[in-house]
This record gives structure tokens, sequence and C-alpha cells, in this order.
């Protein structure tokens, strides 16, 4: 009986230290969850937790199993996922935080310079177009003015009448004695304007007839406007009231009751200018016309014309 007492003994004590040898069974073990300091923003400083391993009189600590736990340990890996990557941080810090009015978009900086160069290259392209007008509206006028100076407008001297011849003796303005001498006659003109595309507007310089250098006689040609294609006659009054002779007209000394022997040469000068504006006033053509004629006064031929379309050269 002692025996198996001790036979009993020594089964026991081997079961005995057979359950403290082994290791007591604990619960499964919960997944590793990631705990952020408050206080700290540092990666590197993030603690790792898990349920120690000690002797089987050490209380242990689990979260229970819930949609909340759940949600809480997805949400701290996302967060602590989101501070490894900077960018994805970025990202969902704005998603949590919306505020596009206070933050700096790179894409609309982009848009701002695309902006820029669409509106410097519009710039240019306005400026090409405008000089291209200006070109080419200058190579119009210079053509339109061109084809002007082939429509010169031309000036006729057809006649000259003398009415009347007066040589008397008198006095100067300064009392001086001499001859006087009185003239009186017509010019008649005709002008013509052959454009097909502008009138012209017309002027004269006085018309003159003188003996030599000494001017006895001048008449004004009023301004007037001619219209494309069309012409007019002109009758100018050249005259000449007491003009003091000095001895000057050598012909007339000898002759003043004898007036039918008189032959008095004479020069008609005067200019003509005529002005085109075309397109407006934007594109302006000028023409003068320089006439001198020679004529001579016979004094057996007063009021009778004298055709003058040999006599004259025009430049």
């Amino acid at each position: 009986m002692g025996g198996r007492m001790h036979t009993k003994s020594d089964s026991e004590v081997t079961s005995n230290s057979m359950e403290q040898s082994s290791p007591a069974r604990s619960p499964p073990r919960r997944p590793l969850y990631y705990v952020q300091s408050p206080s700290n923003h540092d990666v590197e400083k993030m603690s790792y937790g898990s349920s120690p391993m000690g002797s089987p009189h050490h209380h242990f600590h689990y979260y229970l199993s819930s949609p909340i736990h759940h949600s809480r340990e997805s949400s701290t890996s996302r967060f602590s996922a989101s501070l490894k990557n900077p960018r994805n941080f970025s990202s969902n810090w704005k998603k949590l935080h919306p505020h596009p009015q206070h933050d700096a978009d790179p894409d609309d900086d982009g848009e701002d310079g695309d902006d820029l160069d669409r509106s410097s290259r519009n710039l240019r392209l306005y400026f090409c177009f405008f000089l291209l007008f200006v070109m080419l509206f200058t190579l119009f006028s210079i053509i339109l003015w061109g084809a002007s100076k082939s429509y010169k407008p031309r000036l006729t001297v057809k006649s000259i009448v003398f009415e009347n011849l007066n040589v008397q003796s008198g006095n100067d303005g300064s009392g001086v004695p001499t001859d006087m001498l009185s003239l009186n006659s017509t010019v008649r003109i005709m002008y013509r304007n052959p454009a097909t595309f502008f009138g012209v507007h017309v002027t004269s310089t006085p018309l003159e007839l003188s003996y030599y250098q000494l001017a006895i006689a001048s008449g004004q040609m009023h301004k007037f406007y001619q219209s494309r294609k069309s012409y007019r006659k002109l009758s100018v009054v050249v005259f000449g009231h007491q003009i003091p002779l000095y001895g000057g007209v050598s012909v007339l000394g000898n002759t003043k009751e004898h007036l039918d022997s008189v032959a008095l040469p004479l020069n008609l000068t005067f200019v003509v200018r005529s002005r085109a504006f075309i397109l407006g006033r934007l594109v302006k053509s000028k023409f003068y016309a320089r006439v001198r004629c020679s004529v001579t006064l016979h004094g057996n031929k007063l009021g009778k014309p004298l055709h003058l379309m040999d006599s004259c050269v025009y430049k």
C-alpha cells in the first residue's frame, strides 16, 4: 500500500510538473494596433503596442470586437499610412478641410499662364492684321495716286480779245509826269477734267499781260470745282487802268493819236493748280499747268478775238 501510494505520488508529481511546464493557453492574439502620440507628430516616434507575454498570473487587456473598434482601427491605419505618404496625407487633409478659396492651386497658376500666353498670341495676331491692313491700304493708295497721274487736267487758252487801248499823259501817285496806259481785254480758256473717278478743285495765279518786264494788265480767275469727265469754258477779264509807263514802252511814244498803227508785243502768263482728293482727303494729287502765250496787240484789231491755240506753251 505504501508502494502504491508512492507510485501514485510519482504520477501525480509527474502530471503536476507537466501541467506546470506546459504554457497556459491564452486567447487568440488580436491584430496589431497603432497609437499616435497626441503631443508629438513625428512619425518616427510612433509606438507600437501588443499584448505582453508573461506569467500565467499576468492580467491581459483586449479590445472588444465591435464595428466601432474596427472603424477606429481602419481610420487609425489609414491616418498612419497617410503620415508615411505625404501626398496621401495632403489629399486626405484637403478632403477633411476643403478651403479652395485659401489654398494655392498649382492648376490655377497653369491656367493663368495659359491665359497670358493666349492673350499675348492674340495681341501679336491683332498687330499683324493691323500691319497687313496698313500695308495693303498704303499700296492701294499708291496705286490710286499713280493712276490719277495719268488723268492730268487739260487746259487750253482759246483766244484773247482786246476791247480798248488808251494812252495819255498824266501823273503817277507821287506826281511825276508820265504817259499812262489803260487796257481792257478778255481771255477765253477751255478746262477739261478727263478723270473717271475723281473731281478736281481748281485755282489760279493772276493772269498777267506784260511788255517784257513791265506788267500792264492783270486779271484773276475764280476758283471752281470740276467734276469727273467734264469740261467748262472760262472767261477772265484782264485789264489795266492808268498804268504809268515812264517811257518804258517806246512803241507807244509817237502813236498816241494814231493807235490804229500800234503793234504792241505782249506775253500772257499764269499758273493753274488743280487738286484731286481721292478716298476723301487721304490721297491727294496735285496738277500744275504753267501757261505762257505770246500775243501781239494790233490797234486796228480791237474788239476782234485773237486765236492763241498755236501761240501758247504749257508746262
